[in-house]
């Protein structure tokens, strides 16, 4: 399976962000790419430095939204994952990633785990998604689509191998802050990093994770901004790279993915033969203790 995953930065505009999307589309269904990876909110500004009602405004074109990348994939013929900002219901909002099959809507995930740190306020913005983690069935397989913060959890990761993903896929939008010491910079990094190989690992599946690039200023005045760390990458099945991307850039990365190595992988590393879930209780409570 080749897919391409677009690493871009925030052009002043919606309609100019998504004119480089599309600009970047072309360039990867000429590699011939056939799922197509975009990051997360990847239509505009990452709104949740500040909380500020107005912003909402911008889930009012959802379905408008919907419909255009529906058509976009079927222009390209490509798989393609987007991450739109849902209005659900006055009041009621989602971070949603909506998987688009040429033409056709394959499914939608409504992100589980919302963060709420400085600068990344989003349980201001989005209610937690009721739609569990369930794999879309799509032509290129069956995607295991989660959203950033998710992406710290082996839990969702687990899930989606358990319930038939074939390809874990994380859009995102994470970075630093410049106050931050260069050590620091670098342990979050490695950390996000890390983690997410450690999912590929223990599911014995291939990850992608998408991540903006570039600087966006704090207009609230509240932080100086984020400067997103870029990055994006895929690991196969082991968690050894396929591809990375720079940290400053906007990108696209092509790469092909071999989905039967997953099977050769799970035969000798077979972790979920050897799972203990007669043992595994304390996962459903929010801590446990002895005593």
């Amino acid at each position: 399976m080749r897919v391409a995953l677009l690493q871009q930065k925030f052009h002043l505009t919606k309609e100019a962000t998504i004119q480089k999307t599309l600009d970047m589309i072309k360039e990867a269904k000429g590699k011939d790419a056939k799922l197509i990876v975009l990051q997360e909110l990847h239509q505009g500004a990452y709104f949740c430095q500040s909380e500020d009602t107005n912003f909402f405004d911008l889930a009012n074109d959802y379905e408008k939204d919907v419909m255009f990348w529906q058509k976009i994939s079927k222009e390209f013929d490509i798989v393609l994952v987007s991450s739109l900002f849902e209005k659900r219901a006055t009041g009621l909002y989602h971070n949603t990633a909506v998987v688009f099959d040429r033409g056709k809507i394959a499914g939608k995930y409504r992100k589980m785990h919302i963060p709420d740190d400085p600068g990344f306020y989003e349980k201001f913005y989005f209610t937690p998604g009721d739609l569990g983690f369930e794999p879309i069935d799509t032509s290129v397989g069956r995607l295991g689509v989660l959203v950033c913060w998710d992406q710290w959890y082996p839990e969702a990761a687990r899930i989606m191998a358990l319930k038939g993903g074939e390809i874990l896929i994380y859009p995102t939008a994470i970075g630093w802050f410049d106050e931050d010491s260069e050590n620091e910079k670098q342990r979050q990094l490695d950390a996000w990093i890390t983690v997410q190989r450690g999912h590929a690992i223990a599911n014995s599946l291939p990850l992608i994770a998408v991540n903006r690039v570039g600087f966006e200023k704090d207009d609230s005045g509240c932080l100086s901004g984020i400067r997103f760390w870029g990055n994006s990458f895929v690991v196969g099945p082991q968690g050894e790279f396929l591809a990375r991307a720079s940290s400053e850039n906007e990108e696209v990365i092509v790469v092909d993915i071999d989905k039967k190595r997953c099977e050769d992988v799970r035969r000798i590393w077979p972790f979920l033969r050897d799972r203990r879930v007669d043992k595994y209780e304390c996962l459903l409570k929010r801590y446990c203790k002895d005593g």
